[in-house]
């Protein structure tokens, strides 16, 4: 036994770390997703056993196992490794979401709401995908990873995601880029166009370069497997309400429970599916049966109207029939006369040629009237025939023309209610601005009326102004005298006397006051 050999009893501390090791390892690989038909599987590793052989016959069998675990460990802990990994796992459930959604539009009529937890899931799920490998921008606030940058591409790519972007950037509750690309994917659902955007934002990697790592899930094959599993959601009719939806705080976690299978719930789930298959059979059946009485109901009117109109038409011919037989048997009757005369004539006597003539004659012309009143009586038949003919076509036309005269009825009534709803809503701008209008004529009134007042004020103040100015006048030429005898100081009293006229003119004072800065401005003068 070599000294790497533990006792059978006690474990050493190689032992340990090897338990250890092995341990940290399993933890790592039992975030391992993969696909078992059409549910999620959560593989665990129990077949591995943690602790070494109690008797083990060769001091290798240690280091092999050591080398196995730091092998496995430098597996686990290899950054493509496990991006590689988390790629394998995202596209798994996306195949999962997308089938799951597909199957549940079909069951409930093609048309999903925002609260179908599902379709909450797979938002989710690809809120997953479109974060995997985003480089972290650096703000003055800290890093930040948000994959509305990438989406915002999608305009340039695509002319038609415009309209998405703008709608979202006019949405007024979202504040965040999370909330603003949460929005665009939903937008971009709901526009049947989700896959056509994502396979144009995968074929330029040149421009997911500045977004993403080079390993990320958008640069790889899996991104493009991914955009191709979302042509299948084009089938499916999602209504989502923006307004009021709080898309910057909810959380992205993926709820694994929706996508576990339970072993001995497959026969259940088999039960329910064929009985889903029959119900749907039923449906299907039911809705068939009645289109069918519809056209059997539409087929029958039309085997009445035809009934009906052969009805006629027979009577109709079984007339003309009877005119013509009768024709015909005078017609004989006709021939027989005249052969009967013939033959009298040859075996009798001969008669006088005029009275044989005439007979014959009358003969020949009877006979040409019948003939031309059959003829007249079958030109009249197809004349008769022909314009049935024509009536049913005129029929058919007219009820066309009623057809397209009912649509365009449909479409003035809208335009109609179109028009009294504008008419309402004008009504009520006019009203508004009646009464804005009333309220600026108020106050223009009083604006007029300050303007009086204040017009009134200043006519006043021209007044009391022109009082005073005799005064001033008067003081300033008493100020000029004195300022003209002293000489030497007459800058000063200079000065004084344009203080003075000017504290006269601007202030409002009375006759005393004035006198006395006169008085003041004399004083000094002196003085001076």
């Amino acid at each position: 036994m070599s000294a790497l050999t533990p006792p059978t009893d006690m474990p050493t501390p190689t032992t340990d770390k090897i338990t250890q090791a092995a341990m940290e390892t399993i933890y790592l690989c039992k975030f391992r997703v993969s696909m078992d038909g059409e549910w999620l599987c959560l593989r665990e590793l129990d077949d591995i056993s943690l602790t070494p052989d109690p008797e083990p016959t060769h001091e290798d069998s240690w280091e092999d196992l050591t080398d196995l675990v730091e092998q496995m460990r430098d597996d686990t802990e290899d950054p493509n490794y496990l991006m590689a990994n988390e790629r394998m796992n995202l596209m798994n459930m996306a195949k999962l979401s997308i089938k799951g959604l597909i199957e549940s539009a079909l069951n409930l009529g093609r048309t999903l709401d925002s609260d179908y937890a599902p379709l909450q899931q797979f938002f989710v799920v690809m809120e997953h995908c479109l974060k995997h490998g985003l480089k972290a921008k650096k703000t003055f606030l800290g890093q930040n990873k948000s994959f509305w940058g990438p989406l915002e591409l999608v305009e340039k790519l695509v002319p038609e995601a415009a309209e998405i972007t703008a709608s979202v950037k006019d949405l007024p509750g979202l504040k965040t880029p999370v909330g603003r690309g949460r929005a665009w994917l939903r937008l971009a659902l709901m526009q049947k166009k989700l896959s056509e955007y994502m396979k144009a934002l995968i074929n330029k990697k040149e421009l997911l370069s500045e977004f993403y790592e080079p390993n990320a899930l958008m640069m790889e094959e899996e991104g493009a497997i991914i955009a191709g599993l979302l042509v299948g959601l084009n089938v499916i009719d999602a209504n989502f309400c923006m307004k009021g939806e709080d898309l910057d705080s909810q959380v992205g976690v993926i709820d694994f429970s929706m996508y576990l299978k339970d072993g001995n719930s497959s026969k259940g789930s088999e039960g329910d599916g064929q009985i889903t298959a029959i119900l749907d059979q039923k449906n299907y059946v039911e809705e068939l049966n009645r289109h069918l009485n519809a056209t059997v109901n539409n087929l029958q009117a039309k085997v009445d109207a035809l009934e009906k109109s052969n009805t006629k038409l027979t009577e109709e011919l079984a007339v003309a029939n009877n005119r013509i037989i009768t024709l015909q048997e005078e017609m004989e009757r006709v021939k027989e006369e005249s052969s009967y005369i013939l033959e009298s004539n040859r075996k009798g006597p001969k008669p006088d040629r005029t009275s044989e003539g005439q007979a014959l004659s009358e003969a020949r012309k009877h006979l040409k009237e019948e003939t031309q009143l059959r003829l007249d009586v079958e030109k009249e038949l197809e004349i008769q025939i022909s314009m049935r003919q024509e009536m049913e076509l005129a029929m058919k036309m007219l009820e066309k023309d009623v057809c397209e005269k009912q649509d365009a009825l449909v479409s003035l009534r809208q335009q109609l209610d179109d028009l009294r709803a504008l008419k309402h809503e004008l009504a009520f701008k006019l009203q508004s601005s009646d009464l804005g209008v009333k309220q600026k004529s108020e106050l223009n009134s009083r604006l007029e009326e300050k303007t009086n007042q204040m017009a009134a004020t200043i006519k006043q103040l021209e007044q009391s102004s022109y009082g005073s100015h005799p005064d001033c006048a008067r003081l300033s030429e008493a100020a000029s005298l004195l300022s003209w005898t002293t000489g030497s100081s007459s800058r000063t009293s200079e000065t004084r006397s344009t203080v003075c006229s000017w504290k006269w003119r601007s202030s409002p004072g009375s006759g005393e006051e004035r006198a006395a800065v006169a008085g003041w401005v004399v004083a000094g003068s002196a003085k001076a």
